[in-house]
């Protein structure tokens, strides 16, 4: 069926406008109708995170308090004697110079002893040890009772907060009694609607502690500006359909005359004026119709103009690569550039990998294997000779171009050939050639001094091992990947044993000579996947992506023996010397809901641990 101009004009314009306005005021209706949930769900995703931080920061202020508890010797005294009113004391005196809520000691002889909260949330349990270091019981601290942590998260967020542990409701800021509550989702509470969302967070030697959020959901399903909007698209759309039937036959008047205008043109009458009434689109098609027979006797010169342009585009393309720091694509741009501003049929980059190595192609633009043979032959001339040499042979030419180094010991750093077949290159296209090559030198120089300058922001300088800072970003990444994917992550802290008295006996040389060494006992003994670094002075550490604590564990034994076999020369040649390390390994498990911090203090506890029991092992973090 065909169907006249004015017809498909009015179908384009109702597909175009009458749709689409559909299709926008069902996708309003829509979006208005789950907007405001997902501005509460955004909302309660928010402050999910906001209570996790505070949940963690009150572990955290446990987990300190229960290290000054290790290293309180009164302490460590009373549970020796089983002391129980020095116990209490100890209790009394810890709520006293902490933020904790309650502290509990289960002590073996004496039973428990309790001051402040008798069980709060965020719990961190530590073993009790007397002062022979002998297991004597266990400390549980509490950083926060129920009601201080509902009230913490509520102030942090603005929403209310119901915190349960076995469905049993501990604290809440909604005063009316809560009915179970969804994992995510609504819930009616005393007559009133809530978006809710409920997840756990783990105490110590106890069943979880399951925290629900909540916030009013009371938006209408269709508002005011949503009715004005549906409002002005059917406006919009029968105004669009009055406009389509209108401009359709002022089109198809205006369009016919074009046609006549054009007919004219294409028999080769370059005469002929197309009419221009007005200042629409159809009047400035017009003045170019009238526009092209000039432009036609002109579009020679235009064309050697475009050929100019060209090489000055190339040039310009030559000033970028002196800027690029991606050294396979800088190659690949070259060789094309080349190819294509010469009118090469192909070419090829060749590179060496350090001095004195043969070259080897690094990048390629078009098919060099039927002019493999000439472009070998005139590379090898250009790398020998340090100059451009071209060759011909049955009928086909080739030049190679050597990259010359700025640096005159550095010498030749590669070469760049191009070939075709027909005819010579011009003088002015080799040129272009020799250019191209310098920009390339000078760019690959550049990409190997930025490589060198990241190579040593990240390193440190006497052991060759990652610094601090590479040390946290690589931690903070792995620890990303295994809550992601689900992986476990090990860590591993190691500190050499009376590093100061090595300083202090042989000299800061000789404990260089040692922190090398143990480097590279580290260095040889990870996979490549691993991590070492050089945690701060005599302290090191690697992370191990998917290792368990058991093969953390593992792997630090068989560094510690290593560091143990280790003999090293006394630099005033009067010897040799021996050095032993402690280590501590911890593991963050795929299913953990830890952070770097956390890992990094689980195993530098652990290597605390070894240092006290004797040194030279390693101890796992509990």
């Amino acid at each position: 069926m065909h169907l006249s101009f004015r017809t498909r004009l009015t179908l384009f314009f109702l597909l175009l406008v009458v749709l689409p306005v559909i299709a926008l005021a069902v996708a309003a209706l829509a979006v208005e109708g789950r907007n405001g949930e997902r501005q509460i769900d955004a909302r309660l995703g928010q402050a999910q995170r906001a209570a996790d931080n505070l949940y963690a920061r009150a572990l955290r202020d446990a987990a300190a308090a229960a290290r000054d508890l290790e290293e309180n010797q009164d302490f460590a005294n009373a549970v020796q004697d089983r002391d129980e009113n020095a116990l209490r004391q100890q209790a009394r005196q810890v709520l006293r110079m902490s933020r904790l809520a309650g502290v509990e000691f289960r002590v073996r002889g004496v039973g428990v002893v309790r001051a402040g909260a008798r069980r709060g949330v965020a719990v961190i349990g530590r073993p009790l040890r007397s002062s022979d270091g002998n297991f004597a019981g266990r400390v549980l601290l509490s950083a926060d009772t129920a009601e201080q942590y509902a009230r913490d998260v509520a102030d942090a967020t603005g929403l209310d907060v119901v915190v349960s542990r076995n469905g049993r409701e501990l604290a809440s800021t909604l005063g009316v009694p809560t009915p179970a509550l969804p994992g995510r989702g609504s819930v009616d509470i005393g007559g009133a609607n809530y978006r809710a969302t409920t997840f756990g967070e783990r105490v110590d030697g106890g069943p979880p502690l399951d925290v629900a959020i909540l916030a009013r959901d009371d938006d209408d399903l269709v508002t005011g500006p949503t009715l004005l909007l549906l409002g002005v698209l059917l406006a919009f759309m029968l105004c669009a359909l009055v406009f389509a039937v209108t401009a359709a036959r002022s089109l198809q008047a205006q369009t016919q005359r074009l046609l006549f205008a054009a007919q004219r043109l294409g028999t080769g009458d370059l005469t002929v004026q197309v009419p221009t009434e007005g200042n629409d689109e159809f009047a400035a098609l017009g003045r170019e119709f009238n526009n092209m027979a000039r432009q036609l006797r002109t579009r020679l010169e235009e064309l050697d103009m475009e050929r100019t342009r060209l090489q000055e585009s190339v040039r310009r393309v030559g000033e970028s690569i002196g800027k690029g720091l991606d050294r396979d694509a800088l190659l690949g741009i070259v060789v094309e550039t080349a190819v294509d501003g010469v009118g090469a049929e192909s070419g090829r980059v060749l590179m060496r990998d350090g001095p004195g190595n043969a070259p080897a192609e690094a990048a390629r633009a078009g098919d060099v294997s039927g002019y493999l043979q000439l472009l070998q032959a005139a590379e090898e001339a250009a790398m020998e000779d340090g100059d451009a040499v071209e060759m011909e042979f049955a009928g086909a030419s080739a030049v190679g171009r050597p990259l010359q180094s700025q640096d005159e010991d550095a010498g030749v750093l590669g070469v760049i050939s191009i070939a075709r077949s027909g005819r010579p290159f011009s003088h002015r296209e080799q040129e272009l050639l020799a250019y191209l090559a310098n920009q390339a030198a000078i760019s690959i120089e550049n990409v190997d001094l930025h490589r060198t300058v990241q190579r040593q922001a990240v390193t440190d300088e006497l052991t060759g091992l990652f610094n601090h800072r590479r040390f946290q970003e690589v931690m903070t990444a792995e620890v990303e990947r295994t809550k992601r994917f689900g992986h476990e992550l090990g860590l591993i802290m190691l500190d050499l044993d009376n590093f100061k008295q090595v300083n202090d006996d042989y000299g800061h040389l000789q404990g260089d000579l040692v922190l090398r060494e143990v480097a590279r006992v580290l260095r040889e003994s990870s996979r490549e996947i691993d991590e070492p670094a050089r945690y701060g002075g005599e302290e090191m550490a690697v992370a191990l992506p998917q290792t368990g604590l058991q093969g953390s564990y593992e792997f630090a034994e068989r560094v510690r023996r290593r560091i143990e076999d280790l003999e090293l020369p006394l630099l005033d040649g009067s010897g040799t010397l021996r050095v032993t390390a402690s280590f501590g390994a911890a593991a963050l498990p795929g299913s953990a809901d830890m952070d770097k911090d956390a890992l990094v203090a689980a195993a530098d506890a652990a290597l605390y641990k070894a240092k006290r029991a004797g040194k030279n092992r390693t101890v796992k973090a509990e």
